[in-house]
């Protein structure tokens, strides 16, 4: 066994030097071929290469020179008005010696000096008198007309970047004429759309709400709430499958309708119609007959749980949405499923209709909202903004503007573009519910029971405060799926996790003295 371990060294010994040279040899030609090879490509340049390189070195040195200043400007006036004035005192004089010339027989010819000739300005930049040395005084510096420096840089060929930014000019207008929208950047000019100046917007005062009335009935979670349009009751619907009315001014219960087989998810009143539409969890959307309190039509299509329903405010369709990634629009008389509003990727969370075009919006749990073409059933733009799910939207009643709520923060956006507007900020919760009303008050409740009252046109939040679960409930309870305000906006309704309904109002007894507005200038809370 020794001798065996000794010959194992001694081949160790023998085969390591020549691995260890024919790895530096192996490195050395490595470096060696790659350094052949970038002295090679850098020495080889097309005259592609050189005419770009060229291009861009002229631009670069001339682009702040396309119109010279004003101070250079005046100067070439002046220096110009000397000339001209030189030229007509020089022409004066030149006349005169003519005249003195054909009276004198040309006697008066050796008489002419030469300073009285009209003197050429710009030209040789060194003095034309043989043996005169240049100073200061003698040097002549060439002039260069402005007409000749702006046709320079007119004909100079366009840089990379305002090509691209030609193009990128170019492909907004061609969008937005496609989409319907008229188009306010300029192709021609290639010239990007410059950002509009934030400004700082003052909030209004508005009142502190409380707590008016608590109304209990329902046996499980209210997820969905909606007032008819005579403000005289309002329809619930809960985890117990059922769809209360209630009467608004007392909070008894009028009627509890049964046909759901899961939890009741969205409640939309027809105002042109005595129809009510439900929808919920067992996929399916019904159609109410309020005269006879009993279904009349099923919409089937979905093929999961449809969790939000909206009625288009003039047409006779609803949309929903749900569980299956899409938004669907239906024909309210015939049942026909218009358009399956396909593009999310995961549950659609909320859907609203409005008037005008986007007609359609949708908010997402793949934390993108939607508008759609409800003419063509297609996109017209995807918002990318939240970082969260979208699990709530909302439209201003006189504004054409609307907000969305999620975990990371409450957006308002403009339509019809979608443009952002700004961040409700301060809300540090999962936004289950938004509403606002005519007097641009915004409210916002979350997953944990927490709400907050903003301010529509600055998104200053001048209320906080906790939600009271009804006695002998959990503090886990503590929660808010749905809201909205009445016709009046006066009256704010929210359902939540406790299994009750809660009505809020504004304190009568607030003034701006009592309860002063906390508002201080932030370059955060900006408005664009």
């Amino acid at each position: 066994m020794s001798n065996i371990k000794i010959e194992d060294n001694i081949q160790a010994t023998t085969v390591s030097p020549s691995l260890t040279n024919l790895l530096q040899r192996s490195a050395k030609r490595t470096r060696a071929m790659f350094r052949s090879g970038a002295a090679a490509s850098s020495t080889l340049e097309d005259d592609e290469s050189l005419r770009i390189k060229l291009r861009v070195k002229i631009h670069d040195e001339y682009e702040d020179a396309k119109e010279l200043p004003r101070a250079l400007l005046a100067l070439q006036g002046g220096q110009k008005r000397t000339t001209s004035q030189a030229e007509a005192i020089s022409s004066d004089a030149a006349t005169n010696d003519t005249s003195n010339l054909s009276a004198n027989g040309g006697a008066a010819l050796t008489q002419i000096d030469s300073n009285q000739l009209p003197q050429i300005s710009g030209g040789h930049a060194y003095p034309s008198a043989p043996g005169v040395t240049i100073s200061e005084d003698n040097a002549m510096e060439p002039q260069v007309s402005e007409s000749s420096i702006q046709r320079l840089v007119e004909n100079l060929p366009p840089s990379r970047a305002q090509q691209e930014a030609a193009k990128t000019a170019h492909g907004v207008v061609a969008i937005r004429q496609k989409a319907g929208i008229n188009a306010t950047l300029a192709a021609t000019s290639g010239s990007l759309v410059r950002r509009q100046t934030p400004r700082l917007t003052k909030p209004d005062w508005h009142a502190p709400w409380k707590l008016m009335r608590v109304i209990s009935g329902h046996l499980g979670w209210v997820r969905s709430i909606a007032v008819e349009p005579g403000n005289k009751w309002f329809v619930t619907g809960a985890g117990d499958r059922t769809i209360k009315i209630w009467d608004l001014a007392s909070g008894t219960l009028r009627l509890t309708l049964t046909g759901h087989i899961s939890t009741v998810r969205g409640l939309a009143v027809s105002p042109r119609h005595p129809y009510l539409f439900s929808c919920g969890e067992d996929k399916m959307v019904k159609c109410w007959d309020l005269e006879q309190n009993k279904v009349i039509r099923h919409y089937h299509g979905h093929l999961s749980g449809v969790y939000s329903l909206s009625l288009h405010p003039t047409l006779d369709i609803l949309a929903t949405a749900g569980r299956d990634a899409t938004a669907r629009v239906w024909d309210m008389r015939t049942k026909q499923c218009i358009h399956v509003l396909s593009g999310h990727n995961t549950t659609v969370a909320d859907v609203k209709c409005q008037e005008a075009d986007p007609q359609v919006l949708t908010g997402s749990m793949d934390s993108t909202i939607r508008l759609w073409d409800l003419a063509a059933g297609k996109t017209l733009s995807t918002l990318t903004h939240h970082k969260k799910s979208v699990r709530a939207l909302t439209l201003h009643p006189t504004e054409f503007t609307f907000a969305s709520g999620s975990a990371d923060n409450i957006k308002q956006w403009k339509c019809p573009e979608g443009t952002f507007m700004q961040n409700f900020e301060g809300h540090r919760a999962i936004i289950n519910a938004l509403t606002v009303n005519a007097d641009n008050v915004l409210f916002s409740g979350a997953d944990n029971g927490s709400m907050a009252f903003w301010d529509w046109k600055s998104g200053y939040k001048f209320q906080s405060m906790e939600t009271t679960v009804q006695p002998g409930s959990l503090e886990s309870e503590a929660g808010i799926f749905a809201c909205t305000f009445d016709r009046t906006g006066l009256r704010l309704i929210t359902c939540e996790a406790d299994k009750t309904i809660k009505i809020w109002k504004e304190d009568p007894n607030a003034t701006p003295e009592t309860h002063p507005i906390d508002w201080k200038p932030s370059l955060i809370r900006t408005r664009f």
